[in-house]
This record gives structure tokens, C-alpha cells and sequence, in this order.
């Protein structure tokens, strides 16, 4: 009975001891098997565990190796990564070669710096294509790209509209290279699916091409708009396509120094003292006073009125103080291919720029700067368009009324033309003319040696410049155009002859001019009446 009691009264502390004891073994399992986070600070070690120090060297061993581990995943994903990024960067280059020109695979909008990257990439390929670094051989003289010149006023460029060519052949090659390159892409497009269809889809070709028209804004990019025959017979297809102008890119910044650069003027000549007089006049206040770093060389044909020429050389060699010239006399027919020639090839100083003039022509001081500017040995010759004179007595009506000749040099419609046919005057270094082989000697008299020698440039692998220049005029003189000439000279000078006399409008007036004359007594007289 006392047992029983004394059970009885020990068994709620036994329970309160069970409790207890599985409480504390609850907590213990807790912190032993609970599994820790990345970011959960170091558990202490358990209580009959090894010391502290050993429990947080183990602790540490093993946060180490989860990083250990964490870092070869690392390398194995960035492996992966640079093998896609390789296969995608083959995938791009292979598109690139088909479509070398295609500014949209190499943009993705997703990715900003990306795409201005890949922009600034694509530009930079486009500069190394155009004719900036390096010359391009090109077949003809009309193949040439003209610059255009201009200053803070005015723009000085070539007409080539109907009153000139009003059919282009042969097509420039950078104009055909254009809209050959737009017709395959549009091609390319219309080849495209456009849906599922079970139906077949036709094959475009370029033979479909009916007709395209383009215009270009020079700040903003080509519009192209391309008609294709379609699906029926009164059916087209037409595709509006357009071409973006990128932005500015610096390409070069240097200094240029052309203050010892001297420039050989050669003339070629046979009588004519009369123009040379006023050439030397020219001359003089051009070139010696104002400029300054100029020679002289003068080739002259013959023994007729050379003494005069001399003369006139002489005497303003005297007046000027000027020694910079050399006389070359040559005992033949005048040939001015060989007179140039011969004056190129009898400078024996250092590297010059020469200019090959004509007796008939004006220069600025501004032009001979330009000369020099637009020349570069081995790399660039320029070949100016100059501004070439009407007949002032067509022009000006009485010979009374005809003004100076500084105020006749005027660019404008009226008073000349653009002559974009004429690749006579050219600036180049002696170095460049001798290397490429100089002018063919085989060709007499006037005309053709100057288009032989331009071919040759545009063959070789120099820059050409050819633009308009404001500072060069070409003189009118009544042209000559002599019997002996070949059929072909013959035809080019009765050209250029026809040509210099007065613009359309000019000569309209001359060839109505008793229409205009019986209209205005007509009206004189109608006038009375009432």
C-alpha cells in the first residue's frame, strides 16, 4: 500500500522529467540536422561534439568546399557560354559574306551597345570600301565620281541634266553597282515566304524588274521604290526600299604644310605672243606676287615670233625680279603632249608639283593652293573642271560694252559652262607622271593626249579628284580647227567649238533674231495705231 502510494506520487515528476529530456533532444537534433543556408552565420559546435576550435575548422572546411564546388559550376557554364557565342559569331560571319551590306543582321535592338558597336563596325567597312584610303582602277573617263566644291555661299557643281547628257552611257560604276545591289535585294524579298501556303510560290528574278525610281537627301538617305511584274498581266509588285545615312565619322586630322611646296606651271606654245602677253600678265600678279612658290616652264614650237615670246619673258622676269623660269625651244610641229612632256622631264630638282597650263587660261592664287592641296605623291592628282568663257561679243552684245577682263570672270549661267570634258589642266607630281609612263608621243597636234593620260590615272591604283574649281577659267578664243586633224580630233574640236560660243538660251536669240526683230515693229506699229 505504501508502494503504491509513494508510485503515485513520484510519477508526475517522472513525467515532468520526460518531458524535459525530450525537449532538450528535440533541440539538439534541430541545430545537429538542420541544413544550413548560403547566408546563415557559423553554428556553434554541439555540446559533445569536438572543442570549439575544431568545430569551426570543420565548419569553415566545408563552407569552402560548397564554394570549391560553386566555382567549377561557374567555369562549366561560362565554358558553355563561350562555345555558343563561338557558333554564334560563325552564324554572323557566314551571314555577313551573303549579305555583306546588310546593315539590319548586324543590329539587334535588344542589346543597344551592342548594335552601336556593330553600327560603328558596319561604317567603318563602308569607308574602307569607298575611294578614301586608296584609288579604285576604273575602265573609263566617264567611270570617274566627281567631287563637288563649295564654300560658306555657294556650291559649285557639275550640270549633267538634259542640256548635257540626257541619257547616261556608259552608267557610272558606282550608280550601277547601287541599283544592281537594291533590284537583288528586293529580289531577295519578294523570294521570301509570306505565310504557310501549300500553293507553290513563284520565283522572282531581276527579269521581273519593271521600273524603279530613287531620290536621295543627302542628310537623310536614298529612297528606292521598285515595280514588278506580278502574279496577272495588269498585276505589279511594288517594294519601297531605303537607305539610311550613318552619321559623321572622323576618317583623318593632320597638319599640312605647303609653304616650300613649289609648282611648276608648263606651257606648251607655238606663236600666239598676243595670249602669251596676257597669260604673263596673269602670271605675274598670281602667281609671283601673291603666291610666290611658282616656276615657270615654257616649251615652244618653232622659230615664229619666239623672239617676241622671249621677250616678253624677259622683261618680266626683270620687272619682277623673278628667275624661276625655263625656255625650251623645239624645232618640230606643235604636239602638246610632247611639249608637256618635254617640260616635265627637264626638271631635274627635287619632287614638284606640276601643273599643266594652257596660254588661254586664268588662275587664281586660291587655285594654286588648291593644286597643291588635292596633289600627293604616289596617293593623289587632281584634275580640276574649270569655268570656261563665252564669246564676251555674244555675251555683252557691242564690243563697246564689253568690261574687263576680271569683271567677266563671273561663274554663272550666262557666262560660261562647267567644261567636264576637257582633262586637260591637271595638277600631279613629276614622280607620279614619270611612273606612270607620262603622255603617248605618238599623238599630234591638238586634242586626245590629255584623255590618254587621264585613263592612265584612272587605271593605276591613285586617288582622282576631279571637281569644279572657282579660281581656273578657260579664256574664250575663236578656235581653229586646222584640216590635218584625224577624223576623230577633227569631231572634238568642232565640239568644243561649239561649245564655247554662248549658252542655249544665247544662241536661241541669235538664230530668231529677225523673228524677235519682225515681232517687235509689229508691235512698234500697233502701238501707233492706237
Amino acid at each position: 500500500m505504501m508502494f503504491r502510494r509513494g508510485f503515485i506520487l513520484f510519477l508526475p515528476r517522472l513525467v515532468g522529467l520526460l518531458v524535459v529530456a525530450c525537449c532538450s533532444m528535440s533541440i539538439v537534433y534541430m541545430l545537429a540536422c538542420t541544413p544550413k543556408s548560403d547566408n546563415q552565420q557559423l553554428a556553434l559546435p554541439r555540446v559533445h561534439g569536438p572543442t570549439v576550435k575544431e568545430g569551426y575548422e570543420a565548419i569553415l572546411q566545408e563552407r569552402e568546399e560548397q564554394h570549391r564546388n560553386y566555382i567549377i559550376s561557374l567555369k562549366k557554364q561560362i565554358a558553355q557560354l563561350k562555345a555558343e557565342l563561338q557558333g554564334r559569331t560563325e552564324q554572323l560571319k557566314n551571314m555577313q559574306n551573303q549579305y555583306p551590306d546588310s546593315l539590319d543582321i548586324w543590329l539587334d535592338h535588344s542589346n543597344p551597345e551592342k548594335a552601336q558597336a556593330n553600327l560603328l563596325a558596319f561604317l567603318r567597312s563602308q569607308v574602307d570600301k569607298a575611294e578614301v584610303h586608296s584609288g579604285v582602277k576604273l575602265s573609263t573617263e566617264y567611270a570617274v565620281v566627281p567631287f563637288e566644291s563649295f564654300t560658306l555661299q555657294k556650291v559649285y557643281q557639275l550640270e549633267t541634266g538634259l542640256t548635257r547628257h540626257p541619257e547616261e552611257k556608259p552608267v557610272r560604276k558606282d550608280k550601277r553597282d547601287e541599283l544592281m545591289e537594291v533590284i537583288e535585294l528586293a529580289v531577295g524579298n519578294l523570294n521570301k515566304p509570306e505565310g504557310v501556303s501549300k500553293a507553290k510560290p513563284r520565283v522572282y528574278t531581276a527579269s521581273d524588274f519593271v521600273e524603279g525610281i530613287y531620290r536621295t537627301e543627302k542628310n537623310k538617305g536614298t529612297l528606292y521604290e521598285l515595280t514588278f511584274k506580278g502574279d496577272a498581266k495588269h498585276q505589279f509588285k511594288k517594294l519601297v526600299l531605303f537607305r539610311p545615312f550613318g552619321p559623321v565619322m572622323k576618317v583623318k586630322n593632320e597638319n599640312v604644310n605647303m609653304a616650300d611646296t613649289l609648282i611648276n606651271v608648263i606651257v606648251p606654245l607655238a606663236k600666239r605672243a598676243s595670249k602669251f602677253r596676257q597669260f604673263m600678265q596673269n602670271f605675274r600678279e598670281m602667281g609671283i606676287q601673291q603666291d610666290g612658290r611658282i616656276h615657270l616652264t615654257v616649251v615652244y614650237f618653232g622659230k615664229e615670233q619666239m623672239n617676241e615670246v622671249k621677250s616678253i619673258l624677259e622683261n618680266t622676269s626683270k620687272s619682277a625680279n623673278f628667275k624661276n623660269f625655263t625656255f625650251i625651244q623645239l624645232n618640230e610641229e606643235f604636239s602638246r603632249g610632247k611639249g608637256l612632256d618635254v617640260g616635265a622631264r627637264f626638271w631635274k630638282g627635287n619632287n614638284v608639283v606640276l601643273f599643266f597650263c594652257d596660254v588661254d587660261i586664268y588662275f587664281t592664287a586660291e587655285f594654286l593652293n588648291s593644286c597643291r592641296l588635292n596633289t600627293q605623291p604616289g596617293k593623289k592628282v587632281f584634275y580640276p573642271v574649270l569655268f570656261s568663257q563665252y564669246n564676251p561679243s555674244i555675251i555683252y552684245g557691242h564690243r563697246d560694252s564689253i568690261p574687263s577682263l576680271e569683271q567677266q570672270l563671273i561663274i554663272k549661267k550666262e557666262t560660261g559652262f562647267w567644261r567636264d570634258f576637257g582633262f586637260g589642266m591637271t595638277c600631279q607630281y613629276r614622280s607620279d607622271f614619270i611612273n606612270i609612263g607620262g603622255f603617248d608621243l605618238d599623238i599630234k597636234g591638238w586634242g586626245g593626249e590629255d584623255v590618254h593620260l587621264y585613263r592612265k590615272y584612272l587605271h593605276s591604283n591613285l586617288i582622282v579628284i576631279r571637281t569644279p574649281v572657282r579660281g581656273l577659267f578657260h579664256l574664250w578664243h575663236e578656235k581653229q580647227c586646222l584640216d590635218e586633224l584625224t577624223p576623230e580630233q577633227y569631231k572634238m574640236c568642232m565640239q568644243s567649238k561649239a561649245m564655247n560660243e554662248a549658252s542655249h538660251g544665247q544662241l536661241g536669240m541669235l538664230v530668231f533674231k529677225q523673228e524677235i526683230e519682225t515681232h517687235l515693229r509689229r508691235q512698234k506699229l500697233s502701238s501707233k495705231k492706237t
